[in-house]
Order: structure tokens, then C-alpha cells, then sequence
């Protein structure tokens, strides 16, 4: 245990700037004796500039999509003269130098080839975490940190599927222990970009959307560590969204399935894939407010089994989409499922919700791109019926369904409230339904206020023979069942 690493993982906004970096610092700096294994993102809103500068040379403005970067050097510029003695701020002003060099010239070969190129895209994008972790390297250095760049590439593999690519994690732990062990044995401090990878011949690749917590769990699987932590803006997982209710709290604990579902149903501070390889290798995942050390955090265990407190939190997910099929060939009908969803796996459209009745099937889709192609060749099934503007909401806690109650008390809260959708028993952790997008944050007001402030909230409690069943396999009921794709 002593030698096991901890991850620590700083998000774009933990170093959005020259205070910002000057905290990770700190938090680092406190947290030597445990073998601290640094990520970081880019800077806030650096990667969403790149991508913007690519789209600006899709539509013929290369000049201004150069320009656009400008004023994302100058903040990496001003945190190394305010926080680098002169020589580390100078040497850090050639790498600067370089890397406007070499994004401009690729913005260029994106220019002439006039055809996308996801390779290339993800190599522009790998600056934005490359910069920001050499940044901080020699910031811990101007600290007294020995800390030392790693270029993530040289680490984690992956396969070739550009934007969004998958990990190999036997090679990737391989690659990760030769470069990053004897660092660690060395009483180094590792620093690397999140995000980012590279094939095994060596072209850049991306994660896609929550790389960088996924990078930081992958390694955190590949060392073994201990721990690994999230370091973000906000303190820890809440019970509710805090723009919609200013008193949720910060949940202490979570199993690895309630978080996975709040995840997957709108809370963004824990990205679902981030839990996987923690889950292969049982590491506690912490998350923490990098803006206040001392605020309350949300650990992440793996517990097969444990005694709830019922209902942990209320997420919910606008802009979904309803679509129903019905047809009168369901009925004692084999195949007719699989017939649906063949439909959805053509279009790499992924379903959130689908219950089912004995003629008709209802789905919940969040990505509508494709829905003008899947309406048309779901009608070779049945009859189709779009509905638009709709919400899902989900109440999340381990061993809903064993618990007596909780379905009456959410339901009547909201009694005035038509329900649109409902989803129960694929899943003990959830309970998940969808209403009119225009109701979604009464409903979530008042489930907080019922499950988590009222004088009766804890009147709910587990049977006394409750036993929580982690797997989400488990067999469909006749009225509902939840994909999560």
C-alpha cells in the first residue's frame, strides 16, 4: 500500500488560470507522502477554441482561426511570468513559440486537404493538455515539487478510432508502468495530459467527451493506485443540481452503480465512463472542490453490497426525445425488439429509456441527429409517433426497488405533474421517469424537497431483509425496462 500511487486529476477550470495553478500547487505540494501521479486538462475553454479554429477552417477563415488562439497563449503566458522564475519562464516561452508554430502550420494542412481529417484534428487538440501539463510541471518545480512532463502519448494506447478512441489496456499498462514507475521509485511526481493517447503506430488520438477523468482512471488501473482523485470546482457529488436547488448537499458516499446512474442521467461532475476501470480494479474515486481543500467530498467505493440510505440524489436530462412504435403485430410476436433496435444500431443513435406495452414500444433518445432517418425506416415496423421537449428525471439510490414507499412518495409529490413515461426494475438503483421538459425543474425542487427536507423525508427506510442487487442484468418486467447504451 505504501508504494502505491494516488492519481490526481485537475480539470480545466482547477487551472484556469495563474491563482488556479498556484492551488494545484498547493494541493500537490501537500500530498507528496502519497505518491501523487498528476492529470490535468487543458485550460478552461482552450479546447473548445481549438475546435473552434478547426471549424473556422473548414468555412475558408484560416486567418482568423489562427488569430483566435492568440488570446489562449497569452493566459499560459502570463501564468509562466507570475509564476516561473525568469529561466523556467523563458524556456517555457519556446515551447510556447513551438507549439503556435506547429497548430498553425496544421490549421493550414487542414486548409489545403479540404477534407476532414480526424488524425489531424486530434493532433491540434492534444496541444491544449500537452501545454497545460508542461505548464504545471515546471510550476510544482518553481514550488519546490520534483516534478517531471510525461507526454501521455508515450503511455496510454489505444486503438485507432479517432475522437473518441478506446483504450488497450494491457499495452497501455505496460507502456504506463516503463514510463511512470521509475519516476515514482525516484520520488518524482509525474505530470501528463489527460485526454490523449496514441495507436500503436504513434498517431495522436482523443477519448472524446470526459477524456480526461477517463485518462486518469485508466492509469489509476494500470499503477494499481490507491486512490484516485477528482479535483474540480464544485464540492463532490450533490443531491440536485445547485442551480435549480441551492441547498442540495454534498453526498459522502456513493457506490460505484449510483454514481454510473447519476452520471448517465445529467450529473456531469463524474463522466460514466471515468467508472469503469476503477471498477476492474475496486479503487475509491474521490471527488474534490480544488477552490475550497477543506469542503465536504464525495467518495466513490465499489460495495456489492451495503445498507442504503435509500435515495441519494435526484438527476435529471433535458432535451430528450420520445418516440413511440405501435403496431398490432407485437402481439405474441418474436423478433419485434430486435427489428427496433436494428434500426437505432444503423444510425449509432443510442437509446436512454424504452418501456414496452403489448403492442407498442416507447424509447427515449437524447442524440436526434439521425431521427428523421430512424422515423422513416422504423415505419417498415410500425406506426411512429415523435415527442419532443421532454426531460428524464431520476431518483437514484442503492436498493430503490427493495424499498418500500419510495415510488408512492415521488409519485405523489408530483401528482399534479402528468408523467409521461416510467421506468422501474432493470436497475435496483434507479428509479426513472420522463415528464414535459418545461416541468423538469418544479418536479426536481420538489422530489429534493420530499426525499431530502421535509420532517418526514426519513419516514422511507429499507426493509429489514434488504439486500442490494449491484448487477443491472437482471430480467425485464412486463411494463418497463431501461438500456443504457
Amino acid at each position: 500500500m505504501d508504494r502505491q500511487p494516488t492519481v490526481l486529476k485537475f480539470g480545466g477550470t482547477s487551472v484556469e488560470d495563474t491563482r488556479a495553478f498556484a492551488r494545484v500547487r498547493e494541493i500537490v505540494a501537500a500530498r507528496l507522502d502519497a505518491r501523487p501521479l498528476v492529470i490535468v486538462s487543458a485550460m478552461s475553454r482552450v479546447t473548445d477554441a481549438l475546435l473552434m479554429s478547426i471549424e473556422g477552417v473548414a468555412r475558408g477563415e484560416m486567418t482568423e482561426a489562427a488569430r483566435s488562439l492568440e488570446q489562449h497563449y497569452e493566459r499560459h503566458r502570463t501564468v509562466a511570468r507570475e509564476l516561473l522564475p525568469a529561466e523556467a519562464a523563458a524556456r517555457f516561452e519556446l515551447t510556447l513559440a513551438a507549439v503556435r508554430a506547429e497548430i498553425k502550420k496544421l490549421l493550414q494542412e487542414l486548409a489545403d486537404d479540404n477534407t476532414p481529417r480526424p488524425s489531424l484534428q486530434d493532433l491540434i487538440l492534444s496541444y491544449g493538455e500537452r501545454l497545460s501539463a508542461t505548464l504545471l510541471a515546471e510550476t510544482l518545480r518553481a514550488g519546490g515539487v520534483d516534478a517531471r512532463y510525461v507526454d501521455a502519448r508515450r503511455c496510454l494506447i489505444t486503438d485507432e478510432e479517432h475522437g473518441c478512441a478506446a483504450p488497450l489496456m494491457e499495452e497501455t499498462a505496460q507502456h504506463a508502468r516503463a514510463e511512470i514507475e521509475p519516476l515514482l521509485a525516484a520520488g518524482l511526481v509525474p505530470v501528463l495530459g489527460g485526454f490523449i493517447g496514441a495507436t500503436q503506430a504513434g498517431a495522436t488520438t482523443t477519448l472524446g467527451r470526459g477524456g480526461s477523468d477517463y485518462s486518469a482512471a485508466i492509469f489509476g488501473a494500470a499503477l494499481h493506485a490507491r486512490e484516485i482523485q477528482i479535483w474540480t470546482d464544485v464540492p463532490g457529488v450533490l443531491t440536485a443540481d445547485p442551480r435549480l436547488v441551492p441547498n442540495a448537499r454534498t453526498i459522502s458516499r456513493l457506490s460505484y452503480a449510483e454514481a454510473a446512474e447519476l452520471a448517465f442521467f445529467g450529473a456531469k461532475v463524474l463522466h460514466p465512463k471515468t467508472i469503469l476501470p476503477a471498477v476492474v480494479r475496486g479503487i475509491p474515486v474521490r471527488i474534490c472542490n480544488s477552490r475550497d481543500t477543506a469542503a465536504p467530498a464525495t467518495v466513490v467505493y465499489f460495495d456489492a453490497e451495503m445498507t442504503p440510505r435509500t435515495v441519494k440524489a435526484i438527476a435529471f436530462k433535458k432535451g430528450v426525445t420520445i418516440v413511440h412504435v405501435t403496431s398490432a403485430r407485437m402481439l405474441g410476436a418474436y423478433g419485434f425488439l430486435r427489428a427496433i433496435f436494428e434500426v437505432f444500431d444503423e444510425h449509432r443513435t443510442a437509446v436512454d429509456v424504452i418501456a414496452t406495452s403489448e403492442v407498442s414500444v416507447s424509447l427515449t433518445l437524447e442524440d436526434t441527429s439521425a431521427l428523421d432517418a430512424v422515423a422513416r425506416d422504423l415505419q417498415r415496423v410500425g406506426a411512429v409517433r415523435v415527442e419532443p421537449s421532454r426531460a428524464i428525471i431520476s431518483i437514484v439510490g442503492e436498493g430503490l426497488r427493495s424499498t418500500p414507499g419510495i415510488a408512492a412518495r415521488a409519485f405523489h409529490t408530483i401528482r399534479d405533474i402528468n408523467v409521461l413515461l416510467i421506468s422501474q426494475g432493470a436497475s435496483s438503483t434507479n428509479l426513472t421517469f420522463v415528464v414535459a421538459e418545461e416541468h423538469a425543474a418544479e418536479v426536481v425542487v420538489r422530489l429534493h424537497e420530499a426525499f431530502f427536507e421535509c420532517p418526514t423525508a426519513e419516514l422511507v427506510v429499507p426493509s429489514s431483509k434488504f439486500k442490494v442487487q449491484s448487477s443491472k442484468s437482471e430480467s425485464m418486467p412486463s411494463s418497463a425496462h431501461e438500456v443504457s447504451d
